[in-house]
């Protein structure tokens, strides 16, 4: 359905009527990914991605975080400006994207470069880049999920009682970067042109740049996703820097899969795979489940 809290109509409903707004064909529209935006590729090369209810203004950020990044040689994902940007309906904003045909995921080492030259820019004085808040959101997912065990709920809690903590007592002194804040393979694609280019803008902001290192990390750490070869070759391309031997990596890492967790718990309740996996989840963050883990996309 992929209906969104605080929204009465459905994602499709909201490109049917944005698409009017903006003169675009819609017709034969494939959902690309139902995650926290609805996406969809339509005819003409043109990308929708549809936000969550009240974000105008992130959706308006997403937009001159894509044309600074490319003023400064990092290549992003690009608008299409002949379309009115963003259009809402439903209190929700939908921007429209030049499609990146025939891509491929970025290797860790691609990956590392990037992140090298990302963390290296002076943040914008066009706008403000927001400060990056790790626990944004993610009691609230706790506390109202309704496919989940009692148990399980007060063991989270307690968790995120447990890592604000040990985050609040972490070295502050760690200077402040531009980071991208959701920074896997994924969100930097390579199309044949051979020029890696950056996704999902909507969590660009002023942060750690460990929270952009720690991704990769935890997939070579604690899933095995990667090899020891590719992870060595991700940090030798950001310059040597290799967040694991940080003494606050756990701590990151801990928050970040609670996060994918709170992520699982959103969606369980309109998804009976969503409610599967959470609870795959929740017992691998509580030690049932041996390291390395599997978990399944959603």
């Amino acid at each position: 359905m992929n209906r969104r809290p605080g929204s009465q109509i459905t994602a499709a409903e909201v490109l049917s009527r944005a698409a009017t707004l903006g003169n675009v064909d819609a017709r034969g529209a494939v959902t690309i990914r139902d995650g926290s935006h609805a996406i969809f590729e339509l005819p003409n090369g043109i990308v929708a991605r549809i936000g969550k209810p009240h974000s105008y203004r992130t959706a308006q950020r997403e937009l001159c975080i894509s044309q600074w990044l490319n003023r400064n040689g990092i290549k992003t994902v690009e608008a299409v400006n002949s379309i009115p940007q963003p259009t809402v309906v439903d209190e929700r904003p939908v921007t429209w994207w030049a499609l990146i045909p025939d891509h491929r995921p970025s290797t860790p080492e691609e990956l590392g470069r990037m992140l090298r030259r990302l963390h290296a820019l002076t943040p914008p004085i066009e706008f403000p880049l927001p400060s990056y808040m790790p626990f944004d959101g993610l009691r609230e997912s706790i506390e109202s999920a309704i496919m989940i065990e009692e148990d399980d709920r007060t063991w989270l809690l307690e968790q995120y009682a447990r890592l604000h903590q040990r985050y609040d007592e972490l070295d502050d002194s760690l200077p402040p970067c531009v980071i991208h804040g959701d920074a896997w393979q994924g969100n930097l694609v390579v199309p044949t042109s051979g020029d890696p280019t950056v996704l999902d803008l909507d969590k660009v902001s002023v942060g750690w740049r460990e929270w952009d290192l720690v991704q990769l990390a935890v997939d070579y750490t604690d899933f095995r996703r990667i090899t020891d070869d590719q992870y060595q070759s991700f940090v030798d391309a950001y310059g040597g820097y290799d967040v694991t031997r940080w003494p606050g990596y756990r701590v990151l890492a801990d928050i970040q899969e609670l996060r994918w967790v709170g992520f699982a718990l959103a969606r369980s309740g309109t998804s009976q795979a969503a409610k599967t996996e959470a609870a795959h989840r929740i017992a691998c963050l509580r030690g049932l489940v041996p390291k390395p883990w599997t978990w399944q996309a959603l």
